[in-house]
């Protein structure tokens, strides 16, 4: 029996107090971080952890963190170095990853406690965009076919998993973009995730800046590209000359 196979039976084995931990990398969101860690402080008075990943921020980011008394970790920029950092201080025996402008459904706590409980390995939630243009429905439907059929999650998507199986993977692989899906591809390697059908909101400001078909497109190809073996660094450099 491998050593991953041994820590499911154990977890499956387990109680429904399962410890686990929030994840949330920020740089510059002091406009957004204390909406977002008020709306946490539920699930924080139940003893959920709550560790921010600060990738040197400029702005007050870090001073309004301290004032919710959540942890802070400070580490080099990069959303996959911040997430390892802050999973690195973590104490829960599961890690769940929160982009700081994508919200939790009221019912997560009680939703993962379950999922938690039963042994699950990995999993996502389905994904809800915040604007009220009728195609960004689409778009949401779209990405969670996708994410169903190909076991491939993204980071808007509130990613959890075991720490033992994190850890043993490595973590996110350190790469300036597409972290999430090597991650994913990591995981479904081991165990097909846990797809809930609960639904985070994710902020759709990207999506209305640069414009919604052309955000699609762009991430088509961007997603193309790595598959084909594109260095991600170069995929980057695309990315963020569009934002």
């Amino acid at each position: 029996m491998s050593s991953i196979q041994a820590a499911r039976g154990s977890c499956c084995a387990g109680s429904a107090n399962i410890r686990w931990s929030i994840v949330i990398p920020v740089l510059n969101e002091a406009d957004i971080i204390a909406d977002a860690l008020t709306r946490l402080r539920p699930l924080q008075q139940q003893g959920i952890e709550l560790v921010v990943a600060d990738g040197g921020s400029t702005d007050h980011s870090p001073d309004l963190v301290r004032e919710y008394g959540v942890r802070l970790v400070h580490t080099a920029t990069g959303r996959a170095a911040q997430m390892n950092a802050g999973a690195g201080v973590a104490t829960g025996e599961y890690l769940l990853f929160l982009h700081v402008d994508t919200r939790l459904p009221e019912s997560a706590g009680h939703t993962l406690a379950r999922i938690f409980a039963s042994g699950a390995v990995w999993g996502h939630f389905d994904v809800q965009l915040s604007g009220k243009q009728s195609l960004l429905r689409v778009v949401e439907t779209l990405m969670n076919r996708r994410s169903r059929l190909t076991g491939i999650a993204t980071g808007d998507q509130a990613m959890f998993v075991r720490r033992d199986l994190f850890e043993h993977i490595g973590g996110f692989p350190e790469i300036p973009l597409m972290e999430d899906v090597s991650l994913s591809k990591r995981l479904n390697r081991i165990a097909r995730p846990v797809c809930l059908r609960e639904r985070v909101v994710t902020s759709s400001r990207r999506w209305e800046k640069n414009g919604i078909v052309r955000t699609i497109l762009l991430m088509w190809q961007l997603r193309l590209l790595y598959f084909l073996g594109t260095d991600p660094a170069k995929l980057a450099a695309r990315y963020y000359e569009h934002d």
